[in-house]
């Protein structure tokens, strides 16, 4: 209850600051006039002249001013109610045009004019009301209390209103803080999904690569093999099936998240550093001899580091088949003390044709590269010692990159998720 009034009285206050100044200061010029011309009633026979009526009259006509100029007002008024006092025909009981031009100057007036003011009052008052009229302690205290008063009224008023300037103020600081917020998670919100986008679409170029590869090639091979060894046809046809089979299972994954969380149940896990043995197993019984090697202890991988170890493994065999040209290919999976290292070797035509062919399209050796710089590791890629062509990545066992931005990375049910790098 008391908190609505408060809100009320508020709001009649901040109606009546936007009103008009002039007609607002008029209405209480008016206000004082009443009580002041009141006391011209019960003035005695020859204790009323020009002079009286002018002098009481300037305590209350300077109040339609008092917003526009309120030390002038102040002195005005302050200067007529003593003239009044001296004067006292007809004298004033209570000084109302007084109390409100002290109201004002210490609600409007500038830090010099309050003070001034303020002095006055204290040095000033007291010793010329004894001067003029001998007060009781009670009555003297009255006219020397009445006056501060109003001033402590009119500087409490001026502290509440800038507290309330300052409120706003910070309010709206507040408000274009948050605002700032919210348009960088919105940014940091597209960003995740443009590096999401871009993350699928690497992720598909991969997969249909490699399924097309294998295909491709089986498929030549089919027919030489078809009539001359019937065992190792059926073995091709099989091994294009599986490729393809495989190929239609991570598309579905990928574009389960596209879809949203509505089947994140029952969706396949993304393939990870545990489905290498099976990917080589694949390309080995294609026209690419595959050996694989996994040396040391196994450690568990951040699912963007897995999803990469897959990737980079499965690109460079792809790039092996369609760009390099070799019968034989090594993969070396090195698990040391903070990182894993992939090793693929092969016997093909080396680094040039092979940048060359695989750099198209931002794909290839680019794109292992992004994948393990995402993933906080390294990537070299160049001629092997023996001949041949060789990549080596290195992936960290943390799940932070170095370059200080937010990564979109798969969970293991196929939904993605936003890691932030330090």
């Amino acid at each position: 209850m008391l908190g609505q009034q408060r809100h009320r009285w508020a709001a009649v206050a901040a109606r009546v600051r936007a009103a008009n100044t002039c007609v607002v200061d008029s209405a209480v010029a008016a206000v004082v006039a009443v009580p002041v011309a009141a006391q011209f009633s019960n003035v005695p026979p020859g204790g009323l002249d020009l002079l009286g009526v002018l002098l009481n009259a300037g305590t209350v006509l300077p109040l339609i001013w008092r917003r526009r100029a309120p030390f002038a007002v102040a002195v005005t008024v302050a200067a007529f109610a003593v003239g009044v006092s001296v004067y006292h025909r007809p004298g004033q009981d209570l000084q109302y045009g007084a109390l409100i031009a002290t109201y004002t100057i210490a609600d409007l007036g500038n830090r010099w004019q309050r003070r001034s003011f303020l002095g006055f009052l204290v040095l000033f008052l007291g010793p010329g009301a004894l001067l003029v009229k001998h007060y009781a302690a009670p009555e003297f205290l009255l006219t020397l209390l009445l006056p501060l008063s109003a001033y402590i009224l009119g500087a409490l008023a001026r502290t509440s209103r800038a507290r309330a300037a300052a409120l706003r103020e910070r309010a709206g600081a507040l408000q274009e803080q948050s605002d700032q917020l919210m348009h960088r998670r919105a940014a940091d919100v597209a960003r995740a999904a443009a590096e999401e986008r871009a993350r699928i679409a690497r992720d598909m170029h991969d997969v249909l690569a490699h399924a097309v590869a294998i295909m491709v090639v089986q498929a030549e091979a089919g027919p030489v093999v078809v009539r001359a060894d019937p065992d190792r046809a059926e073995r091709t046809f099989d091994t294009i099936a599986e490729a393809g089979r495989d190929a239609m299972v991570q598309l579905r994954v990928m574009l389960g998240v596209l879809k949203g969380d509505r089947d994140a149940g029952t969706r396949a896990p993304p393939p990870s550093v545990a489905a290498v043995a099976a990917l080589v197993a694949r390309m080995d019984r294609t026209s690419l001899r595959v050996g694989f090697r996994s040396e040391g202890q196994p450690h568990q991988l951040p699912v963007v580091a897995e999803v990469a170890a897959y990737r980079i493994v499965q690109e460079a065999l792809t790039n092996a088949v369609k760009h390099a040209g070799a019968d034989s290919a090594t993969v070396r999976l090195v698990w040391a003390d903070t990182d894993l290292i992939i090793n693929v070797s092969d016997d093909g035509r080396g680094l040039g044709d092979t940048v060359a062919a695989s750099a198209v399209g931002g794909h290839g050796l680019i794109g292992i590269r992004e994948r393990v710089a995402a993933c906080g590791g390294v990537a070299e890629a160049g001629p092997a010692p023996g001949g041949g062509f060789q990549l080596t990545a290195r992936l960290p066992y943390t799940n932070r990159a170095a370059t200080g931005v937010a990564l979109p990375v798969l969970r293991p049910d196929g939904t993605a998720e936003l890691l932030e790098r330090s």
